[in-house]
């Protein structure tokens, strides 16, 4: 599976923070500078006689993913993803969510300037483990996931990174329309409609690049893997919904971890169904292959929770208009925001987003 935590967001600030803070501002502080040091310009990296022909080939089509981006998607045109650097990994960073026991509500962290998010990002993965254990060890639900991708929000030029490349021409052109789209638009504090809207437009961006290659069975298979996607995003929804009522239980908490179990382990026999309905297809396997909890759940909210609705507004009024849409957004208050966006017609899900 690729990793739904795809923004490690680096978060650097002049503000005063408490001096418990002071290690993960360092790392996040020192981890950034390592990697813009490492950028190179991707005409050099294409002259470089010792890089590899594989490098070069996949580098040649980002420039022009790039290219397409800005002009066929509105996305910024500045000079991030038109560098290169290998970090010698297969994830730049490696973010950790969090829950309560009995909670399938994520965890929020609060930065100058990302605002609240719903995970901390890490550039060593020994550092995000260290972290989670210590939030174990207070009870907390945790998971730690990799991310391939990395975003400054536009404030640096970020690189396009080899664990990028290692998922291929779809995903490194996702990922660029996705982590731009963060740039063109991100408001404070709302995690769930920020990454709703760069992974809608990072779908819509990487169908209408595949209808330029016009590879009609890539295109199928494109949209098919989309289905799925929604498929599984459907299920982790209903499984929260079945958690939460299994928490709001005057239980005693040795009964609902009772439940709590019992209800992960139906969520695996779900996944099989739903699997054998895939004609087998095993997209999320690995995903399915660790202990399940509260925390892994929520990482996956994070990013579905209002792709229905956007995908909604954007096959009904079109790339411009969701821009627009979104600008207005960001001038709202949280709950008039919510209200407009749930507003939104949720009709059955359509792969072909026009």
């Amino acid at each position: 599976m690729r990793t739904l935590l795809r923004c490690g967001v680096v978060l650097i600030s002049g503000a005063s923070v408490s001096g418990c803070a002071v290690p993960y501002y360092w790392q996040a502080a020192t981890g950034h500078l390592d990697l813009l040091n490492q950028r190179a310009p991707i005409s050099e990296v294409l002259d470089d006689p010792e890089q590899s022909d594989a490098t070069r080939e996949a580098l040649l089509r980002a420039v022009e993913i790039r290219e397409f981006a800005v002009s066929e998607l509105g996305l910024p045109d500045n000079d991030s993803y038109r560098s290169y650097a290998d970090v010698g990994r297969p994830y730049v960073v490696w973010n950790v969510v969090a829950t309560e026991e009995f909670s399938v509500e994520a965890r929020r962290w609060c930065f100058p300037v990302a605002g609240c998010v719903t995970y901390r990002g890490y550039f060593e993965q020994q550092d995000a483990e260290r972290y989670a254990q210590s939030l174990r060890d207070e009870g907390l639900d945790t998971y730690v996931a990799g991310a391939s991708a990395y975003s400054t929000l536009g404030y640096f030029s970020d690189p396009i990174l080899n664990t990028m490349l290692i998922g291929g021409e779809q995903y490194v052109a996702g990922v660029i329309f996705h982590e731009l789209a963060h740039q063109l638009h991100y408001i404070k504090g709302d995690t769930e409609l920020n990454e709703a809207f760069a992974s809608v437009v990072a779908e819509y961006g990487t169908q209408q690049w595949l209808l330029r290659e016009g590879d009609l069975q890539v295109i199928e298979a494109y949209r098919s893997g989309l289905k799925r996607r929604e498929d599984f995003s459907q299920l982790i929804s209903d499984q929260q919904s079945r958690l939460r009522a299994i928490y709001e239980r005057p239980d005693t908490a040795k009964e609902m971890r009772v439940a709590k179990r019992d209800s992960f382990l139906a969520l695996l026999s779900r996944y099989e169904a739903l699997k054998a309905d895939w004609g087998g297809v095993s997209d999320y396997d690995a995903w399915f292959s660790r202990p399940l909890n509260n925390a892994q759940l929520a990482s996956v909210a994070a990013y579905s929770h209002w792709l229905p609705n956007l995908r909604s507004y954007l096959s009904s009024h079109g790339l411009t208009e969701l821009y627009a849409e979104m600008a207005l957004l960001e001038s709202l208050p949280p709950d008039a925001r919510r209200s407009r966006v749930e507003a939104y017609s949720t009709t059955a899900f359509s792969s072909e987003l026009r």
